[in-house]
């Protein structure tokens, strides 16, 4: 499918002698089975090519149609019977952020027209099919009635120009989540679908960063404003044509109706990036790829005897209580074993949705299925980000999920989970503000200012803990991973740390080294051990690297920021979490 395509009927189309007979033929010639005319801010293209039908048809039934005119009409019919043309439009929201909203091929052009009218754009812009419109309506506003009309409702090309999550657009963090993690958005066209990297959009809206929680579906479509490529010297193309960038779709049916069950699912390996080799992707092998995560787990085994059944409702419990996320059965975490498979796939399948439903309080909605990998059935769970938390097991287990472990809750931890039930703040970091959006790059130091002073002590007191404040507001934002320690106490020669999950900001006190979990244990060992030297730590501006290590296969991070005067450590910081300057600390990705 290609559901990004322009007609002449938009005022930027390079090839306005072209006919809508080209766009189909081009889309028959790229084995497209569904496209979408989505025009800048008009439905004008896809209301001319019915309207040319219509007439054609017209004179077929008075007996009138030329021997010409007989042939053009066959010819539209042949490709609509291949291929299915959805109305739809890109609409140029707040700001100049572009959105596309598709429909149903039984939704009325007027209806449509009469949408975007809704939206704020002006009736010139709407004839004229131009991308500048003015004041109209903003992203969110957008999203809501897209949606509520009845259309897929996607953020387009979002990494590039004009995009709701293109880099270097200098607005606020709430704004930035909400424009890309809103519950009327189905999906994010992206410019570098099926890319590895750390860098790559899909990777980002995973679903693993606390501040992106809702994991996305990532697409890719031309934006083609013509017909054929453009290439350049050295075949860099500098302008897409028909289906030259696209997107394959597993589906029941040709039919909008089915599209929109994709969109509106929680199965994201029902769509991929198209491959010329028509090679299939194996979705499973791309998680082991990824590694177990905040949102992924794998288990070999769901046998009862050695806690394994146990374990894998244990993650169940802990992505409900978390981010949601995607359990693996049949197959270890380690990309280079062979998978071993489940024995009877249909009665673990069975036993799984039995002990899932007996045990974690209150029901929760898991999806159990059955996939293949290397020839190997194995089993997917996918688990949803519940809404009645806290979820436990045998009624006063809870677990939550932090980074790749599974862990019982602590006490704040549980206070966090009811909180977020009753809507209360939780005992985080302030907001941050909500300056006007602009297209002004964010700025990179890049001078080094090594500094001597020694790292100064946690408060110690008999009583309650001094907590550091927030960066101020004009100062680069702690990383979005790892944690940080912000105070102890100590009682009858006990220490008890305070700790800063640094992906939500939530405040976890009372944790021993006996206590506590892997990363913190790590954190409260290297700072009793091994206390940070400024004067060795490697600087840019007022961000620091104090060391990198390897855990589990992934590279960890140790870093300091200046505050004050005062310096600020973070523990085991990983990739996920370094955003904005941070990311200059990043350790050199391997070549494929």
């Amino acid at each position: 499918m290609d559901l990004h395509l322009h007609t002449p009927a938009s005022a930027d189309y390079q090839e306005p002698a072209a006919s809508y007979l080209d766009v189909l033929r081009k889309a028959e010639f790229r084995g497209l089975d569904i496209i979408a005319f989505t025009d800048h801010n008009t439905v004008a293209g896809y209301a001319a090519m019915y309207a040319e039908i219509d007439r054609l048809t017209y004179l077929e039934s008075l007996g009138r149609a030329l021997p010409e005119e007989q042939r053009l009409l066959a010819e539209y019919r042949r490709l609509l019977d291949k291929i299915l043309v959805l109305p739809g439009f890109e609409f140029t929201a707040t700001f100049g952020f572009h959105i596309l909203g598709i429909f149903s091929p039984a939704t009325p052009v007027r209806q449509i027209e009469h949408l975007l009218l809704s939206l704020n754009v002006p009736p010139a812009a709407l004839d004229a099919g131009s991308s500048e419109v003015g004041a109209s309506a903003d992203v969110l506003t957008a999203y809501r009635v897209i949606t509520e009309a009845g259309g897929i409702c996607i953020a387009a090309h979002v990494n590039s120009a004009h995009g709701v999550a293109m880099r270097g657009l200098d607005f606020g963090g709430q704004t930035r989540i909400a424009y890309t993690q809103d519950r009327h958005l189905h999906a994010l066209e992206v410019t570098d679908l099926g890319r590895g990297g750390r860098t790559s959009t899909e990777r980002f809206f995973n679903g693993t960063k606390p501040e992106y929680p809702r994991r996305m579906r990532c697409i890719q479509g031309s934006d083609a404003h013509r017909i054929n490529a453009v290439p350049e010297r050295g075949g860099k193309v500098t302008y897409l044509g028909v289906g030259d960038r696209v997107t394959e779709i597993m589906l029941p049916e040709r039919s909008f109706e089915a599209l929109l069950e994709v969109f509106q699912g929680s199965d994201f390996s029902r769509t991929r990036p198209y491959s010329s080799s028509h090679q299939p992707m194996d979705y499973i092998q791309a998680a082991r790829e990824e590694g177990p995560s905040l949102v992924q787990a794998f288990h070999e085994s769901l046998a009862q005897k050695g806690g394994k059944l146990y374990a894998i409702i244990t993650d169940v419990c802990a992505f409900a209580n978390t981010n949601g996320g995607t359990i693996y059965v049949g197959l270890s975490a380690d990309k280079k074993q062979p998978p071993v498979g489940v024995p009877n796939p249909a009665e673990a399948v069975a036993v799984l949705q039995r002990e899932i439903s007996r045990l974690v309080t209150p029901a929760l909605d898991v999806e159990v299925d059955v996939q293949e990998t290397q020839g190997k059935p194995v089993i997917r769970i996918q688990v949803p980000s519940g809404e009645d938390r806290p979820y436990a097991i045998e009624d006063y287990k809870i677990y939550v999920r932090d980074e790749a472990e599974t862990n019982l809750a602590v006490r704040d931890e549980i206070v966090n989970l009811v909180r977020q039930r009753l809507g209360i703040p939780t005992e985080a970091a302030a907001p941050e503000p909500e300056p006007t959006p602009t297209a002004v790059p964010l700025p990179l130091e890049t001078g080094l200012h090594p500094v001597i002073t020694a790292q100064p002590p946690l408060p110690v007191s008999d009583t309650a803990p001094v907590m550091p404040d927030q960066p101020p507001e004009n100062t680069i934002p702690a990383p979005r991973a790892g944690v940080e320690i912000v105070g102890v106490q100590t009682r009858d020669d006990t220490h008890y740390y305070i700790m800063r999950d640094l992906r939500n900001g939530n405040i976890v006190k009372n944790v021993t080294r006996l206590s506590a979990r892997r990363l913190w244990h790590y954190a409260i060992k290297q700072r009793e051990s091994n206390p940070v030297r400024a004067d060795k730590i490697q600087w840019h501006g007022d961000i620091g690297l104090w060391t990198r290590y390897e855990k589990m296969g992934e590279t960890r991070y140790d870093l300091v920021q200046r505050d004050n005067g005062e310096l600020r450590v973070y523990y085991g910081v990983t990739e996920n979490g370094m955003h904005g300057p941070w990311q200059v600390f990043l350790a050199p990705e391997e070549e494929e």
